[in-house]
């Protein structure tokens, strides 16, 4: 399994614009002939593309430094240089692109071939052609290309997924994800088995209606995470990105916190976090119910019912109560896809659409957004 790596420092540079030539005329007969330099070529750009081909920003961790390549110099007989190479960097979805420098936030990747140069390409010098007068009819100069564009950025990447698995260690969410997807978390008796985000598809319904759902099954969290303790904030960027959390509570013997205190510790490590986290909807489901403890499942059943929360009590081992979480999930993804349709209308009627600008390299066929 490749390690996960969700954030990246790198240096960006595009290609410098090729110097345009200075040139003249040479035919038999023609003893001073006029200019004829052509232009350069322009340097190639550095583009993001969000693909869903990717899952990590392993690969610029050990290449930190990218270039571009200039654009080639112009020649005589009026002949362009080549056009540099644009450097196309595949990114997972959901990475964002920060100034290192300035800590802004340039661009968000949230659509599978959605594009974005972050540092365009020199322009290519001008050759003396150009320079001709009526007055000056052999100029002996020539523009020089210009220089690309050097950025120091910040990757981060915050999984996209609709539901996400949220619970202290243990918990019993991987085992969850590997019995209702077809994600392969490494699972084990022990805490932080699962180091990083493990992300599953959930196929619901029967074609043609079914549906794909991702699910995310994110790292246990523990109390002071929004301090960075244990995972810390590496797991809670992670909680952005989903629509729907579910609270997953153990009620096994071995489970030593209190149905009631888990929610409470995990809500408030969110809220600290990020208030907003605490608008979205959200299920609490109890698990491991094939080797449940009797007293924690009536406090478990005491603390739903006063939170007017359904009850949802599951076995990932036998698939005791699955159908039920399963009918409860398709009820609150409808619902959420609904609102998110009428949100988008909303944004719709009112949008003023600005058009981006694109780069003008000539191997460009789909001009991207131009980070400026």
């Amino acid at each position: 399994m490749p390690q996960f790596v969700d954030e990246a420092r790198i240096i960006v540079e595009s290609g410098k614009g090729g110097a345009g030539a200075i040139s003249f005329r040479r035919e038999k007969f023609v003893p001073r002939g006029g200019p004829d330099g052509g232009d350069g070529g322009q340097g190639g750009s550095v583009i993001f593309i969000g693909t869903n081909r990717r899952s990590t920003l392993l690969d610029f961790k050990h290449r930190s430094h990218l270039i571009a390549t200039p654009g080639g110099p112009g020649r005589g007989k009026n002949m362009h240089g080549a056009n540099g190479r644009s450097l196309r960097l595949e990114v997972p979805l959901g990475t964002q692109i920060f100034d290192d420098d300035t800590g802004a936030l340039l661009f968000d990747l949230t659509v599978p071939e959605e594009s974005v140069v972050v540092a365009r390409g020199g322009r290519g010098g001008r050759g003396n052609a150009h320079f001709a007068t009526a007055t000056r009819q052999t100029p002996d100069y020539a523009d020089a290309g210009v220089a690309g564009q050097s950025r120091r950025l910040r990757l981060e990447l915050k999984v996209m997924a609709r539901v996400g698995l949220l619970g202290f260690p243990n918990a019993g969410k991987s085992t969850f994800l590997s019995r209702v997807t077809r994600a392969h978390p490494r699972i084990a008796s022990y805490p932080f088995t699962t180091l990083h985000p493990h992300l599953g598809v959930l196929v619901m319904g029967h074609s043609p209606n079914e549906q794909e759902i991702v699910i995310a099954d994110l790292p246990g969290l523990i109390e002071g995470a929004h301090e960075g303790k244990g995972l810390g904030t590496r797991f809670l960027k992670h909680v952005e990105r989903t629509r729907i959390l579910l609270h997953f509570l153990d009620l096994s013997h071995e489970g030593a916190e209190d149905p009631a205190e888990s929610y409470s510790i995990i809500r408030r490590e969110l809220e600290l976090y990020d208030p907003e986290l605490m608008e979205k909807p959200e299920r609490v489901v109890g698990t491991k119910l094939d080797a449940a403890d009797p007293l924690r499942v009536e406090k478990f059943l005491a603390f739903v019912r006063e939170k007017n929360f359904p009850e949802l009590m599951i076995s990932s081992q036998t698939g005791e109560g699955m159908p039920r979480l399963m009918e409860e999930l398709a009820i609150v993804l409808a619902e959420e896809e609904r609102l998110e349709k009428e949100e988008k209308r909303i944004n719709a009627s009112g949008m003023t659409v600005h058009k981006a600008e694109s780069d003008d390299a000539p191997e460009e066929r789909n001009p991207s957004p131009v980070i400026a």
